[in-house]
């Protein structure tokens, strides 16, 4: 199945409905409504908790929040996704991650309010068009999404690099995944047509514009292994227990950005050998963003697929976060006229590819890779074409 993304004239279809939907489960009008972008990582992947570097782009796939008051102090949450309601009093938004969706929402409020921010009792409706479990941070979506909403009704005027930590902070500890700055923070910063190089230590970005002449094409395995979540906190953990290791020798070491290929090699007879392999993915991939963005620079494209199959290759034989059905869509890939590069996007374990496609081979591409991936597995898969899209607004209503 091939989807193309919305024209920007759906967009104000798109607010009447979510109007009209609000309207119908609320009974009122909404006073707002926000988007924020899910997003394709090109190269640099788990680097960003590491203190590195990665380079996002915003895709044409949003999470849309729409809000209203209430006179109480409750927040009463639709999912048009799930088809599910859930509430919280602001009072009590303590608690564990319970797996649900509304964790997002109760994470981003509970976190705002431990801010400082004095947040309004609000009706909430979620309409998430980022697919889920796919690799494109649907969870990011949908907290900036969330946190521009409950922002926007307390009048709030949070700064965007602000609101990008909070929501960083509520998925950490309000869902229990580790994750890094960098899905938050291209959902808020993103600008159409161009990739985004960010240093995660500084939160210095660099702003990188595409050719127009190829798309991002994002490949959906529609598979998803359920040790994903926890496997990613466990190469987190290996990352921080090399730091350590190096930390008492090398007292400058505050993350794997700090670690030279020479530091670690020497260091190898102190660390176990999945954790020298997992911390050299990470010190390798470092300089491949690096590299990347200077053959973006010079319209490299050539170099910079060639950076992207390396990645992968990375990620499957030294993180070891890729899986069967993820290396046959970059094998696949590879074969095609057209396709500049490769590789997985997002934490791993299924999932998406990210395919840099010349724009006039985009049918061969999507028919050959909807075909052999197919036939290798039996399943079909989900192809989304995008641009580098805008990050997080307010849509007029």
């Amino acid at each position: 199945m091939t989807t193309s993304v919305p024209e920007p004239g759906s967009v104000s279809n798109k607010t009447q409905a979510l109007g009209e939907r609000f309207r119908a489960v609320y009974r009122t009008n909404p006073q707002g409504i926000f988007r924020a972008p899910g997003r394709v990582n090109l190269i640099g992947e788990h680097t960003d908790y590491n203190d590195g570097f990665v380079m996002p782009a915003a895709i044409d796939f949003s999470c849309y929040t729409a809000v209203g008051a209430r006179a109480d102090n409750m927040l009463c949450l639709y999912s048009e996704q799930f088809q599910e309601s859930a509430e919280f009093d602001l009072n009590d938004l303590e608690g564990p991650p319970t797996k649900h969706w509304s964790d997002y929402i109760r994470g981003v409020a509970a976190i705002m309010q431990e801010e400082g921010y004095r947040l309004r009792g609000a009706n909430l409706l979620v309409d998430g068009l980022v697919p889920v479990g796919s690799g494109l941070s649907s969870s990011a979506a949908i907290e900036v999404s969330t946190a521009f909403a409950l922002a926007s009704l307390a009048r709030l005027n949070l700064p965007l690099l602000e609101l990008a930590q909070l929501c960083q902070r509520a998925e950490n500890t309000y869902t229990g995944a580790r994750c890094g700055i960098m899905d938050q923070f291209i959902s808020c910063f993103g600008k159409q047509d161009y990739a985004l190089m960010l240093d995660c230590r500084t939160l210095e970005a660099t702003y990188l514009k595409l050719p127009a002449n190829v798309f991002l094409v994002i490949c959906n395995t529609m598979v998803r292994h359920e040790l994903a979540a926890g496997e990613y906190n466990a190469r987190r953990a290996s990352c921080e227990r090399v730091v350590e290791t190096l930390r008492k020798s090398l007292p400058h070491v505050r993350a794997l950005r700090d670690v030279t290929m020479e530091n670690l090699e020497a260091h190898r007879g102190r660390i176990t050998e999945v954790d020298f392999r997992r911390a050299r993915h990470v010190i390798t991939e470092d300089a491949r963003v690096n590299d990347a963005k200077a053959a973006l620079e010079s319209s490299d494209l050539i170099r910079f697929g060639q950076l992207m199959y390396l990645s992968h290759e990375s990620l499957d034989q030294d993180y070891t976060v890729s899986c069967r059905e993820l290396n046959f869509m970059v094998d696949i890939a590879r074969k095609v006229e057209g396709v500049y590069g490769s590789r997985m996007t997002g934490g791993g374990f299924g999932g998406c590819t990210i395919n840099l496609v010349e724009s006039k081979m985009i049918s061969e591409f999507r028919t050959a890779v909807a075909q052999d991936y197919e036939n290798l597995t039996g399943l079909s898969p989900q192809i989304f074409v995008s641009h580098p899209a805008a990050g997080a607004s307010e849509l007029p209503l």
